[in-house]
This record gives C-alpha cells, sequence and structure tokens, in this order.
C-alpha cells in the first residue's frame, strides 16, 4: 500500500484520480504513452503509485498494458462509441426514470447544483470545469435512482463512458439538456424522460462519433 499524502488521500488514488481526469479530458492523448519514471517526475511521487494507478485504469477499460513497453492510453473505434451507446441507453434511461420517481428534497438540490455549476461554467467558456460538471450530473442522477445494483453497472464502465461521451465542445446546449433533464426529474415525469434521455445521449454519441472521425482525419 502507498502512502498517504497531507490531504489523507493515497498517493496511488491521488495519482490514479489526475491520470483519469487527464484522459478523461483529453489531456492525455489516445495512444499516448504513460511513462511511470516520467509521470513520477511530473507528480513527485515513487514509481509504485503510478504503476498501481496504471493497473487501476487498465481495469476501467481507458489504458492498455502493453508487455515489455509502454502502457498507452487506449485508442476507441467507432464500434466502441456503438457498443457501449446501445447499452448506455437502456441503463441511464432506466437511472434518470429512477431517480424522477424516488428523489427527495436534498437529492434534488444536490442535483440542481451541479447543473448550474455546469451552466455556469458553460456560460464562462470554462469547457474543462463544464465536462466535469456534466460528468457530476449524470453520477448523482444515479445515486438519487436508489438502485445499487444499477450503480455498481455503471461502476464497471463509468470511466470509459466519461472519455467516450464527455469531451463535447457545445457546453451551452449540453447544459441546455440537463436543464430538460432536471426540470424532468423534479416533475417526477417518467414518460418524459423516457423520451428526452435517449434524444440526449444520441446528441452525446453523434459528438463522440464526430471526434473520433475529426482525430482519424489529423492522424
Amino acid at each position: 500500500m502507498t502512502a498517504a499524502g497531507a490531504t489523507g488521500e493515497l498517493e496511488s488514488v491521488r495519482v490514479t484520480r489526475i491520470l483519469r481526469d487527464d484522459i478523461v479530458l483529453g489531456r492525455r492523448l489516445p495512444g499516448s504513452r504513460l511513462v511511470e519514471r516520467d509521470i513520477a517526475a511530473e507528480l513527485d511521487v515513487s514509481r509504485l503509485p503510478v504503476r498501481e494507478a496504471i493497473r487501476t485504469l487498465v481495469s476501467e477499460g481507458v489504458v492498455v498494458a502493453r508487455p515489455r513497453s509502454w502502457a498507452v492510453v487506449r485508442e476507441f473505434t467507432q464500434r466502441d462509441i456503438r457498443d457501449f451507446a446501445e447499452v448506455r441507453e437502456s441503463v441511464e434511461t432506466l437511472i434518470f426514470v429512477f431517480a424522477a420517481e424516488r428523489h427527495d428534497e436534498a437529492g434534488i438540490a444536490r442535483l440542481r447544483d451541479v447543473y448550474e455549476r455546469e451552466l455556469a461554467a458553460a456560460q464562462a467558456g470554462e469547457a474543462e470545469a463544464a465536462r466535469m460538471a456534466a460528468g457530476e450530473f449524470h453520477e448523482v442522477a444515479a445515486m438519487l435512482a436508489g438502485n445499487d445494483m444499477l450503480c455498481e453497472l455503471i461502476d464497471v464502465f463509468a470511466t470509459r463512458l466519461r472519455w467516450l461521451f464527455g469531451q463535447h465542445d457545445d457546453l451551452l446546449a449540453m447544459a441546455a439538456e440537463h436543464r430538460a433533464i432536471l426540470e424532468a426529474i423534479s416533475a417526477r415525469d417518467s414518460d418524459a424522460l423516457r423520451r428526452i434521455v435517449p434524444e440526449h445521449l444520441a446528441s452525446g454519441q453523434l459528438a463522440a462519433q464526430l471526434r473520433l472521425a475529426d482525430r482519424a482525419v489529423v492522424i
């Protein structure tokens, strides 16, 4: 086990969080190498927590380990996007419907706070903050759904979902879609959510497909 820092957070957990955010926010691009000694120097830690972090990110599906070589950030394909989108639509629609049916006042207040932070960041053009809040919006909804099995299921591919669908460019449009979902959840309107959530997820899928196609052209 690696040592805890001044905040009490294990070094391996901190390094994992930093690398995960770097990947899902596009700071470390697909195919880029994750060199233990370089990352250790960059984050001022030993190589052990870096090695543990890379192992965790391999299990989360966003890093590929190459024997006798460097680990690299995973390169996703159009088929990956399609496959994940098919699973995501079923699971997340159910999550939002359950959130509408089961939330309490404290829960909806928390979801509204996340949305307002996303909107403020989008209006300020702060892309990373807006994207992080957008991802948190879905995470809070999963908590409001009140179904541990669904949360466990979404946790299996949560990091991959954040990478595939979280690097949207139209920040204000995403915030507007989340506002519509928030209002439907607040009104406990399950029928509206069964309509608007698939539309919301489809727009994220299209953005991901275009981003991947643009990267392929650049390469």
